[in-house]
């Protein structure tokens, strides 16, 4: 390849794989000229033996880094690619490059990230280790659809294709196996246009060993954990805002309530217990919901949201009702304090009217958690504004 731009960019990490390499690389070069695109392979090597001289000698790109994960790789390859679309994958010989029509078309279409299905294409008996087919991949790939609202049907493929400014605007941070599933989550949150095509996937050739059993028993696990460990960290908003809305609503009706004394619903009797129990609630509920908006501000790459609540939290509106609500609940703790000093700092009985102070307190914490997230709002916007 000269140093001209061209239309594809096949970006595969390599650590010692000579026993394979030269033909994935006839791969790529078959594929592209199938595809009728113009194209480079580029290896990104971590080699000890002869890979990146076999790599080379079959007309790839080789650049050499040191052994730091498989996300790192894909990390130290973004300034080197030409191509304006982008297609990553293992250089094993499991993923067929000599197909690459498939996802060229759906990117030549406007597709932004286009993502392999394994189990929609053609799955070679023995590819795929059965707890892998069955359990693995099924469970992680049911998590992400929920927690993101996709319908992706295989999230571990490694083969995928994007376009050059979508992989860049992704910037990938993980090191490791993780980064399949953070590009994924990224995507979403970048609302990048995406979909999946059918890929036939190999088992591996006589005489190599997968980077799962070279690592042993324990590397499947492993990438397993710090898959979730990304798919909750980059989803954080999930565990926190539906629940949190439940929490305060179940809360705040038992406060509401009970506010003017002891009340009973059928069988259930609602007492003062029960209303400590429920203003808990409602303040967890509240707090749940503020921090995960402010999740969803970290992973909001495009701004849309973060002008969405600060023009629902507007400064002069949220401060103006954060007082009316504080001087709500300062009224009705109001007749407690007034009877607690009138009768020498002891109250001689719990009358059905000091209930009332239990919703005080709640509207009070729920003023000042409305003032500060506020606060939190606006100075986010003004620091990413100062920094843009």
């Amino acid at each position: 390849m000269s140093e001209a731009a061209c239309d594809v960019s096949i970006v595969i990490p390599c650590l010692n794989e000579e026993l394979v390499i030269g033909e994935f690389v006839d791969w790529c070069f078959a594929g592209l000229k199938a595809a009728r695109v113009t194209g480079e392979v580029l290896i990104v090597d971590s080699s000890t033996d002869q890979s990146p001289k076999i790599a080379e000698a079959h007309g790839a790109r080789v650049i050499t880094v040191p052994k730091r994960g498989l996300g790192r790789a894909y990390i130290d390859a973004t300034p080197h690619i030409r191509g304006r679309w982008v297609i990553l994958g293992d250089c094993d010989l499991t993923y067929d490059f000599r197909e690459l029509g498939p996802f060229i078309e759906r990117l030549r279409a406007g597709d932004e990230f286009v993502m392999g299905n394994r189990f929609s294409g053609r799955l070679e008996k023995g590819a795929m280790p059965a707890l892998h087919q069955h359990f693995g991949t099924p469970l992680t790939t049911g998590l992400l659809n929920v927690i993101y609202g996709t319908r992706l049907g295989d999230i571990h493929c490694g083969m995928r294709g994007l376009t050059a400014d979508a992989y860049r605007a992704i910037k990938i941070q993980s090191q490791s196996w993780e980064y399949a599933t953070e590009m994924i989550i990224k995507a979403v949150h970048l609302k990048l246009k995406m979909s999946e095509v059918p890929i036939a996937f190999y088992k591996d050739r006589p005489g190599r060993e997968s980077h799962h059993k070279r690592g042993g028993w324990l590397s499947p696990w492993y990438a397993g954990w710090i898959t979730l460990q990304a798919m909750f960290t980059f989803g954080a908003d999930f565990f926190l805002i539906k629940p949190g809305v439940v929490f305060l609503a179940v809360g705040l009706a038992i406060v509401l309530a009970t506010s003017l004394g002891p009340v009973d619903i059928g069988p259930l009797g609602l007492s003062l217990h029960w209303m400590l129990a429920g203003m808990c609630a409602a303040v967890l509920g509240l707090q749940a919901i503020y921090l995960g908006i402010l999740a969803r501000l970290f992973y909001d790459h495009t701004g849309v949201m973060a002008a969405r609540y600060q023009k629902r939290l507007s400064y002069n509106r949220s401060v103006i009702f954060s007082g009316l609500l504080f001087a709500a609940g300062v009224a009705m703790t109001a007749p407690l304090i007034f009877d607690y000093v009138r009768f020498g700092f002891h109250l001689p009985a719990l009358l059905p009217r000091y209930y009332m102070t239990v919703t005080g307190l709640l509207f009070m914490i729920a003023a000042f958690l409305n003032f500060a997230f506020t606060l939190l709002i606006h100075a986010f916007m003004a620091v990413k504004e100062y920094w843009r």
